[in-house]
């Protein structure tokens, strides 16, 4: 740590190493240090009292370290020892009178408020204290209009955002999130926000209950996902011109969508909609040149056709339209968007047979889809599963990534970039899930409850990046494919509910990542595959195939065949002295006779007459005798 304390070091950045631990050491007074970035190191500890020495500080980043304890707010240095806690408590936060970056989010420390204004405060630019433990308002910032950032999230904040905060850095202010607190509105009204300059503005995660506030022009980012806001999506959200993100995903609000939204594609990548009460038809104005990597409108009331439009959205990455009232075909023409990786159309009106792509290029990088209880028929899509190459190559990453859209803007001093995380639902090993993130590597099929018919298509076997396979409730018939054996990274297999029939092939035991296997209401026979993960699968795996038997079913297989030595005798050696028990018990009175001969004949020659002669006749009769009485 004695980097620290050189007398001439004023500017020290070692931030965004995660393996690098320390800890900060006591400061001497005089110190000239004037930055201090450490934010996504390894560093804990307390932050020391003697951080009041640093009298030249202006930028100070811990934010996603390890530190813990409590910070209380008051403006005079003030060091006491809580011996109950015993944690050392601090009066710093403010003392540094030329600090204009701030940023304490995400350790374990708890930021006191006070009210104490009796020293000027610093003129604060950058102030990030999420996580802080909070508990209301800062009352410091009452005096802050120089703020460009700034984040308060995940800090038990309560009720109405109070006026005077809406009256804060109004000018200035260009990012502020307000996400994870249990906010439920604004105490004053405001037809537009009163923060003209705002760039990103994120208030997910609350209990608002009003109607969408209404952002400024100047909007790039805006999210209020996860709250209770009611009525439309009002017209004015057509003049943020240069959007990046929308989200009002998880909300109450209702109506038609604006026509508008589709002209926002020429800017926007995140465009998301989800678990809200939409109606009407999706508008048809997606643009040339459209930039949207995210449409998501699943979980409303929407009808009509999905918008051909869409084609022009050559950078689209997720399509989610899953639980809405869409009647139309299979999307085909989809297939030309070269980056399209997920798809889900589960639970619409969509019918017809899929048919086959036009070229052998279409929907290549598609590595999720769901069209899950719809109305399709015909046979499964042969074609496409070809043409599913993402499916096909295991990937050998070791680092665990998740899908998401990189979104950046430039405030007045600093380039923001944000990371906005894909989720979906989809059922995994046969529970509907919500998937927060999406790994990257994720791959699945789920064509279940639809009408679809014929066998299943050796050809699937080529998939072998494939984590979930869901083909239950059609009508597939024929048998299981042993070639299901090669998708080595499979998880979850559903079959149930089907008209498949002969055996469950043995090649199937191979798959050892395989945690859910369901068969069940379908015309299986014959033994169940044992070793491996079989062992795991209880039986319901199995339920209603009456010809299956074997563990775990009570239903034991017969051993008929191998119990029959005798025929075992007719393929093998032909030694007319190897009797087996059946053929002593039927020849018992030819045998009694044959005992007294051979008694009689002991030398050598009589004997090979007796076994040349007499025995071959004997065995031609005990055959044929045996075989009368299998016939009978």
């Amino acid at each position: 740590m004695g980097i620290f304390q050189l007398p001439n070091l004023r500017f020290l950045s070692i931030r965004y190493n995660p393996y690098l631990t320390g800890y900060l050491p006591e400061f001497q007074s005089g110190s000239q240090l004037e930055i201090l970035l450490l934010a996504g190191t390894n560093f804990s500890g307390q932050l020391p009292g003697s951080l009041g020495n640093l009298k030249s500080m202006k930028e100070f980043d811990v934010a996603g370290c390890y530190f813990s304890g409590v910070i209380p707010s008051s403006l005079e240095l003030d060091l006491a020892y809580n011996f109950f806690s015993g944690t050392l408590e601090l009066n710093i936060l403010l003392k540094f009178r030329n600090l204009v970056l701030l940023q304490l989010s995400h350790n374990n420390l708890s930021l006191l408020n006070s009210n104490n204004a009796t020293i000027p405060l610093p003129k604060l630019e950058i102030l990030s204290l999420s996580g802080c433990n909070l508990g209301e308002f800062p009352s410091f910032l009452r005096d802050q209009n120089h703020l460009e950032l700034l984040y308060l999230a995940d800090n038990e904040l309560v009720g109405h955002i109070p006026k005077w905060f809406m009256n804060m850095s109004t000018i200035a202010l260009e990012d502020l999130s307000l996400a994870g607190n249990l906010l439920t509105g604004f105490e004053q009204s405001f037809d537009v926000l009163p923060w003209n300059n705002l760039r990103s503005l994120d208030l997910s995660r609350n209990k608002f209950q009003e109607s969408l506030p209404i952002p400024p022009p100047a909007l790039l980012e805006y999210t209020v996902s996860n709250n209770q806001l009611i009525g439309e999506i009002p017209r004015v959200i057509c003049n943020l011109t240069s959007l990046f993100v929308l989200d009002f995903s998880n909300n109450k609000l209702s109506g038609k969508l604006p026509q508008c939204l589709g002209n926002k594609s020429s800017t926007a990548s995140v465009l998301n909609l989800r678990n809200n009460s939409f109606s009407g038809d999706i508008p048809e104005t997606f643009t040339s040149g459209c930039s949207l990597r995210v449409v998501d409108f699943s979980q409303n009331k929407l009808e009509g056709k999905i918008p051909k439009s869409l084609v022009n959205c050559t950078q689209l990455e997720i399509l989610n339209l899953e639980q809405n009232r869409i009647n139309d075909v299979f999307p085909t023409w989809l297939g030309i968007l070269p980056d399209l990786r997920v798809m889900i159309l589960r639970s619409n009106g969509l019918y017809g047979v899929i048919g086959n792509p036009k070229t052998n290029v279409e929907f290549q990088r598609l590595q999720i889809v769901d069209l899950s209880n719809n109305r399709f028929k015909g046979k499964l899509p042969l074609e496409y599963f070809r043409n599913w190459t993402a499916m096909k190559n295991v990937r050998n990453d070791q680092h665990l990534i998740y899908m998401q859209a990189n979104t950046s803007f430039q405030t007045s001093q600093i380039r923001m970039t944000a990371e906005y995380e894909y989720s979906m639902t989809m059922t995994n090993k046969g529970v509907m899930r919500l998937y927060e993130k999406i790994q990257d590597s994720l791959t699945a099929i789920d064509l279940s409850s639809n009408g679809f018919e014929g066998g299943i298509p050796e050809v699937l076997g080529d998939l072998k990046e494939l984590h979930l396979l869901n083909l239950s409730n059609n009508f597939l018939s024929d048998g299981i494919p042993p070639s299901l054996s090669n998708l080595k990274e499979l998880e979850a297999l559903d079959l149930s509910q089907n008209k498949l029939s002969g055996k469950i092939p043995d090649q199937l035991a191979q798959l050892t990542f395989l945690e859910v296997f369901n068969v069940s209401h379908n015309f299986l026979s014959g033994p169940i595959p044992r070793g491996n993960q079989f062992e795991t699968f209880d039986n319901t795996s199995f339920d209603a195939n009456p010809e299956l038997c074997g563990k775990p079913l009570s239903k034991e297989c017969g051993n008929g065949e191998d119990s029959l030595p005798a025929d075992k005798e007719d393929e093998g050696s032909g030694y007319p002295l190897e009797f087996g028990w059946k053929v002593v018990v039927i020849g018992y009175a030819s045998g009694l006779v044959i005992g007294l001969i051979l008694g009689c004949a002991m030398n050598t020659r009589k004997y090979e007459w007796l076994v040349k002669n007499y025995f071959a006749s004997w065995q031609y009769k005990s055959q044929n005798l045996k075989t009368r009485l299998h016939r009978s």
